[in-house]
């Protein structure tokens, strides 16, 4: 006893235990027993990643870690330590002007979760103490306080439900925020509490943190009097989850159990791993190969230095001094590399990686301003939570995408039953009887009806086998009963004249899935309405006016292993029922054989007509059978070791020997134009590939309604039931099968022409396939490792040359790990995938690019996105128009950057050797230090914002031009080389066509000569107006934008020089080089001239390529003019892209 209350004091306990006592109102328990109070963490909330006090060191040494950041660091450094040519505000200046953008951009993003954990834990909250009820700061909350929350209130913390306001001792809550499940779910109080909670005295006993959200146990200790403690049982259904919202219900009063960073919120809240671009690691490629330039610059430059000296006497006028004669000659040459790396590190920009930053930024917001993305229904538009990846939404190469909520509208509908292999049918225009249409069943039975004894029991199984509750405040009892008169009676069947209008009342129900909610409707319809769940009585108005009264005993919960719910209900004459409702193959096998297969046609022509199925079977209970499963029940729910097995074990065995009432379907409809969306990716080269939870069936029946699978498309099945054909074991079968499919899609199929890399451009036979989770679990995980890895490369070659992939009964875990399986295959293919619902945040997370669609499933897969749409039709235009377009930005942008600073570097290259490797600058230092940020910066932003080379609307129009920049077609070593072939052409044109001036030696009026800042000037003249121009000519979309800044950089290098040279400042004398240099320069028409045929020659190659080559389609912005233009979108849409490509290449594709 001492040890406990010892480690408990010092909080040891929970360290060696796997289990946590909690007092309640922090009363001691028995009341004799001295109340030690234990350690628990506070309930504070902590998502921010830096503090006041340690951002600046925490915040550079992040920034230093990237390689880019350290290289300039070190140049940096060399400059102050080392006697170098160059000045180290040249390096460092860029260098600053790069940390600190980003530690403004990453100390804001950090503001705002300080911001956010402030509302969170200064939130007030209300606290019963003492009888008292007070208001404190949520922060303060501790463990054992009794909170009180209010209707549409967030919980605080993880509470177990003492108390609640409603009758029945239930209430009524949405997780949306934590699993997100957007629907009601209903918990309960724990049974037979003290109505005055200043009066209780208990403990409760229950496991330690873990992140399931799903998963909870514990007992809970009541004290009164002497007597032996009360046990109850709590779980799931008992625990109030922070985070959540109170719905439907006045106030709860909750004991808090878990707080702060240990409640399940904040341990399922993970970082999101950091995701690279294909770009990025473009520019790390291309960085490596400039590196190797410089290195080499700079050996060249010192061996050479060296040789020269060796060959020539020592200039009078430049003499050594002592010192540096006595400095070690390989410490010298070491010193005086790096001093050329010095002069020549500025061939690295250092400056990308702010414009890339900014432009992804920036970027993100015309995303999130696009109007054809907001959604009049939801009044929301698109959402990015990161804006790393916009252009790799223009390389997308794999889709994978969930069915319910995603494809489909998750909007539930009640079409048809069956009951005894009787389809009934509610008004189809179709001949009716008695209300109900019969087009189906038996063929000697036609038009016949199962007995009203069999009707009455399966829609009564409808109305009382499910967790839908009444919203008091818009449906009361009376309002349904008077609603319920106004229905017809036709042969004693109610047939609901508003099944065509329904009722304006509709969201009286409350339900955790909308699959219960139309159930329940579709039995109202057919005259048997529930009332309601009042004091564990469920009541329900049958056809005949009555009101039936049922004590609900136990809820067998859904799960997704079961796949199945029941209940167990007393009626008025003691009759104990047992209903149950579920998926027909987790049904089939619990039932009576010879009801399976009148029901079983039903069941699989509803799926492949796309409709949601369940079956419906019922149990009578004796006393005693009811009597065992009543205390194995309870049993299980009071152990706090294996419970779910416990209780699993105790469900299987009472869902047993049930009989097969009839079966349901559901209509969940398609998306708004998901046909044309999936038609207009699969177009662009895009493979689709469909991961849910339904069955097959269903799944496939989507599948050809959204144009995935088409009439011509033969269908490679791997599932359990092709498995269990031909009477030999599933992992021989499985072997069978793989290389069967392989040898049709693979081996047998037509060879791929030149140019075309997706398997559906060529013409030749279609192939689907078709997996199941139970074999997909075979594929990954077999047997023997050797079996396993032929296993997983047979099945992807054949998914790979599969129009589309249908992956069925998937559960989430499954879906992230075909997502890897793809993204990790050869050649790292560009992944994408889109969901609504919590069970879709793992492949989201797991894919390259994770979509989020705000549906009906709650917000979990939207914050867990990188973007998020309202409908799935607008992924449309985000990958063909917005990652079209990011691409091909970034990817010039990129190019250019590189182009622009070989250029720059390669005349001070070229210098060295008509100055005797002297390390001599060409360029002024104020030339050095604004080039990259002042006078080329802007026009190429600007550029990678606003560019489009081809119109949205063609875009949209002819997907296939998404084909054109695949696999990283802008950034690839050919295009990488062209644009260094030129940057080295324009960088030799500059340096020698202005040597040939200078061969004249008298260029100014007065006879002077022009000196060596003369010579660097006019060089950096001739570059900016080069590279600026050369931009002006890739830019085909022209704003008011693009002329300021173009022409605006211009004007402000014409004006800074100006302006620089005239400073006779005292503190500028000192490193004033260009003392009036560039107003000298402008007053020689020698000058003027050279700059301008400079300009004209360097420009020359691309200017005939524009004005020369002959169009061969017509032009993106005359798209609406030439609407009626019989050219295929292949002949003219193609050639526009290759045009632009090659306006910007300069090179034939």
């Amino acid at each position: 006893m001492l040890r406990r209350r010892l480690n408990r004091l010092f909080g040891g306990d929970e360290g060696r235990v796997h289990s946590r006592t909690i007092y309640v109102g922090h009363k001691s328990c028995p009341p004799n027993e001295a109340y030690i109070p234990p350690k628990f963490c506070d309930n504070r909330i902590v998502s921010s990643k830096y503090t006041v006090w340690n951002f600046l060191p925490k915040n550079l040494f992040e920034q230093f870690r990237r390689i880019a950041n350290f290289y300039f660091l070190i140049i940096f450094l060399v400059q102050v330590i080392v006697d170098t040519p160059t000045s180290p505000v040249t390096s460092g200046l860029p260098l600053f002007f790069v940390i600190t953008v980003t530690a403004v951009k990453q100390g804001y993003e950090d503001w705002l979760r300080h911001k956010a954990d402030r509302e969170v834990n200064e939130y007030r909250v209300s606290v019963l103490e003492d009888g008292r009820r007070i208001r404190k700061m949520s922060a303060k909350i501790k463990v054992g306080d009794i909170v009180e929350v209010e209707e549409d209130e967030t919980f605080p913390c993880d509470l177990i439900l003492l108390q609640s306001s409603r009758d029945d001792g239930t209430c009524f809550v949405t997780t949306a925020s934590l699993d997100g499940e957007s629907n009601h779910k209903t918990h309960y109080t724990v049974a037979d509490l003290e109505s005055d909670l200043q009066y209780l005295s208990s403990t409760i006993e229950c496991e330690q943190p873990q992140p399931d959200l799903y998963k909870f146990v514990g007992r809970m200790h009541i004290y009164r009097n002497s007597q032996e403690p009360d046990v109850r049982s709590l779980g799931p259904e008992n625990l109030l989850l922070k985070g959540a919202n109170l719905k439907n219900t006045q106030k709860i009063c909750g004991v808090a159990v878990y707080t702060g960073m240990e409640t399940k919120m904040a341990l399922n809240y993970q970082g999101k791993s950091q995701k690279r671009s294909a770009v990025e690691k473009s520019i790390n490629a291309f960085l490596l190969v400039y590196l190797f330039i410089l290195v080499s610059k700079a050996l060249v430059c010192t061996t050479l230095k060296y040789v020269w000296q060796g060959k020539h006497d020592e200039p009078w006028y430049n003499e050594k001094t002592q010192k540096e004669k006595d400095t070690n000659q390989y410490l010298k040459m070491f010193t005086d590399f790096l001093s050329f790396m010095v002069l020549f590190n500025f061939i690295i920009p250092v400056s990308m990686y702010v414009t890339v930053e900014m432009q992804k930024f920036l970027g993100s917001f015309f995303i999130a301003w696009d109007k054809d993305f907001f959604d009049p229904e939801i009044q929301e538009g698109a959402l990015v939570n990161t804006s790393d990846l916009n252009e790799e939404l223009g390389q997308v190469e794999y889709i994978f995408t969930d069915k319910t909520g995603t494809l489909t509208q998750n909007n539930m509908e009640f079409i048809e039953c069956c009951i005894d292999g009787f389809q009934y049918k509610h008004g189809d225009g179709s001949s009716e009887l008695d209300g109900f249409c019969v087009t189906d069943g038996p063929v000697n039975k036609i038009q016949q009806k199962a007995g009203r004894e069999r009707e009455e029991l399966f829609l009564r199984a409808l109305c009382l086998c499910h967790t839908v509750q009444i919203k008091e405040s818009t449906m009361h009892r009376q309002d349904q009963i008077d609603q319920i008169d106004q229905i017809d009676q036709v042969d004693g069947l109610g047939v609901d004249h508003e099944f065509l209008h329904p009722p304006q009342k509709e969201t009286g129900f409350i339900a955790s899935s909308p699959d219960e909610i139309a159930l329940v409707k579709g039995a109202m319809r057919y005259g048997f309405t529930f009332l309601g769940l009042e004091s564990k009585n469920m009541k329900i108005l049958n056809r005949n006016k009555d009101v039936e009264t049922y004590e609900l005993l136990h809820v067998l919960n859904f799960d997704p292993v079961r796949r199945r719910m029941s209940v167990m209900v007393r009626s008025k004459t003691g009759d104990i029922l047992l209903f149950c409702k579920g998926a027909d193959s987790s049904m089939f096998p619990q039932v009576r054989q010879e009801e399976v297969e009148r029901i079983r046609m039903h069941v699989e022509r509803n799926a492949t007509e796309g409709y949601r199925t369940l079956c419906v079977a019922y149990k009578h209970l004796n006393a005693q059978e009811y009597a065992r499963a009543d205390a194995d029940l309870r049993e299980a729910r009071l152990a706090l070791q294996d419970r779910e097995e416990k209780l699993m074990a105790v469900y299987n065995r009472v869902e047993t020997d049930m009989i097969l009432i009839g079966a349901t379907a559901v209509e969940d409809q398609l998306q708004d134009e998901a046909a044309q969306t999936m038609e207009a990716l699969q177009g662009a080269g895009m493979k689709v590939w469909v991961l849910t939870g339904d069955k097959m069936e269903t799944a496939k029946s989507t599948c050809y309604a959204c144009g995935l699978f088409k009439k011509n498309t033969e269908l490679l099945e791997l599932t359990l039931r092709t498995l269990e054909d031909g009477g030999r074991s599933r992992e021989e079968r499985l072997h069978d099968l793989l290389l069967e499919y392989h040898k049709k899609a693979v081996q047998d199929a037509p060879p791929v022409k030149l140019g075309i890399t997706r398997s559906w451009s060529v013409a030749g036979h279609d192939y689907g396939f078709i997996i199941d989770g139970a074999s997909l679990s075979m594929v990954l995980s077999s047997s023997s490792e050797p079996n396993s890895r032929r296993y997983k490369n047979l099945f992807l070659q054949i998914c790979q040359n599969c129009t589309a992939v249908l992956c069925c009964r998937m559960a989430p875990l499954q879906k992230a790990q075909i997502v890897k399986l793809v993204k990790n295959s050869k050649g790292n293919p560009i992944t994408l995938s889109v969901g609504d619902g919590a069970n879709d945040v793992s492949m989201i997370l797991e894919a390259h690019v994770g979509i989020g669609i705000k549906g009906k499933e709650g917000r979990q897969a939207v914050k867990n996105s990188d973007y998020a749409i309202p409908k799935l039709k607008h992924l449309k235009k985000l990958l063909l128009a917005h990652g079209h377009l990011y691409y091909v930005r970034i990817a010039h942008l990129v190019q250019y950057f590189f182009y622009k600073n070989l250029c720059f570097i390669l005349p001070q290259f070229l210098y060295q050797f008509f100055c005797g490797y002297s390390q001599q600058p060409l360029y002024d230092a104020a030339y050095l230090t604004m080039y990259n940020i002042c006078f080329t910066s802007m026009p190429i932003l600007a550029y990678s914002l606003l560019e489009q080379h081809i119109c949205i609307e063609v875009l949209l129009e002819h997907s296939t031009l998404y084909r054109d920049i695949a696999k990283n077609a802008m950034l690839r070593w050919k295009l990488f080389l062209y644009w260094t072939a030129l940057g080295i052409f324009h960088g030799l044109v500059f340096f020698f066509g202005v040597r040939f001036l200078f061969s004249n030696p008298a260029l100014q009026d007065n006879g002077q000569v022009f000196g060596n800042w003369s010579y660097g000037t006019i060089v950096f003249t001739v570059l900016v107006f080069t590279v600026t121009l050369k931009l002006a000519l890739d830019t085909r979309h022209w704003t008011w934008i693009n002329h300021f800044v173009i022409w605006g950089s211009l004007a402000f290098y014409v004006f800074f020089s100006f302006f620089w040279g005239g400073i006779i400042c005292r503190p500028f004398l000192k490193h004033q080089r260009l003392y009036f240099v560039f107003a000298n320069m402008l007053s020689s028409v020698s000058a003027w001239l050279v700059i301008i045929l400079l300009i004209l020659l360097s420009l020359l190659p691309e200017i005939l390529l524009v004005v020369l080559r002959k169009p061969r389609g017509p032009h993106a912005r005359q798209k609406k003019s030439s609407a009626g233009d019989p050219q295929s979108p292949q002949s003219s849409a193609r050639p526009l892209l290759t045009r632009t490509f090659s306006d910007e290449s300069n090179t034939v594709i």
